[in-house]
């Protein structure tokens, strides 16, 4: 039997994203500084395609306070720029991927996204918000959506852990992502390999945290990629202008 590849999933599941809580919380290396209102907002609705943006609704963050709603939509998609990683344990600044959800998504995983950066925001330390989400997981204040969707992470850019070695890094990999609660890799035979980015283009799980926050991953191809970097090249370079950290360089576009 072949060895199993290495996943975000088994990574995260055997606890080697959970880095050592950051001491203090709001230290020069993990205070969360606050986007420009156009930028941010931008950068959040460039998550969705271009035909869905102007019935999005739309939540900015306030380091200070956590997210509000700072356009209201009718489509009952709502985006927002995430910044706190609940699961990885650890606080960083340098977060930024832009993230929208469907109405089902909204009123499940969404919220705990909110109330992840409200709690950072109280000065709640990283290993007690993650202890803290999966308890609320555990005793059903957070439930998987009660029906099929997606959300959708199609922006030109995102900086999060990601492949091959699941550090920090600015990439272009838009995908989308469909609510699988409870789903594994094993499950629909899926062999993703983050050393080996070809297989990522075919669906794969992703267990974000517990089995209940678990996604069906679709990375956007090639083609289409390339014509999301062209078309929100604009954005690629405010962002690059606002914050070094998330300059595109050559050979991070997966």
């Amino acid at each position: 039997m072949n060895k199993p590849r290495r996943t975000t999933t088994a990574l995260v599941a055997a606890g080697l994203l959970c880095l050592p809580a950051a001491t203090p919380v709001h230290s020069a290396e993990t205070t969360l500084e606050k986007m420009h209102a156009a930028l941010e907002t931008q950068f959040a609705l460039s998550a969705i395609p271009p035909a869905l943006r102007d019935k999005a609704a739309v939540y900015l963050l306030d380091p200070q306070k956590g997210y509000s709603l700072s356009r209201a939509g009718t489509s009952g998609v709502a985006c927002a720029v995430q910044r706190t990683q609940w699961e990885s344990a650890d606080y960083r600044n340098d977060i930024y991927y832009g993230i929208c959800y469907d109405a089902a998504g909204v009123k499940t995983y969404f919220q705990v996204m909110l109330d992840a950066a409200a709690l950072r925001a109280q000065g709640m330390g990283p290993a007690a918000l993650k202890a803290e989400i999966e308890k609320r997981f555990r005793d059903k204040t957070y439930v998987p959506p009660a029906k099929p969707g997606l959300s959708y992470m199609v922006a030109p850019i995102m900086r999060t852990f990601g492949p091959p070695d699941l550090t920090v890094h600015t990439m272009a990999m838009p995908h989308l992502m469909y609510y699988a609660p409870y789903l594994t890799n094993e499950d629909i035979g899926a062999v993703p390999d983050l050393n080996h980015y070809p297989s990522l283009l075919y669906p794969f799980v992703d267990r974000q945290g517990n089995a209940e926050h678990s996604y069906m991953i679709q990375v956007i191809g090639d083609a289409e990629k390339a014509k999301i970097l062209a078309d929100e090249k604009p954005l690629i370079d405010a962002l690059c202008a606002y914050r070094k950290v998330l300059c595109l360089t050559p050979g991070t576009h997966h």
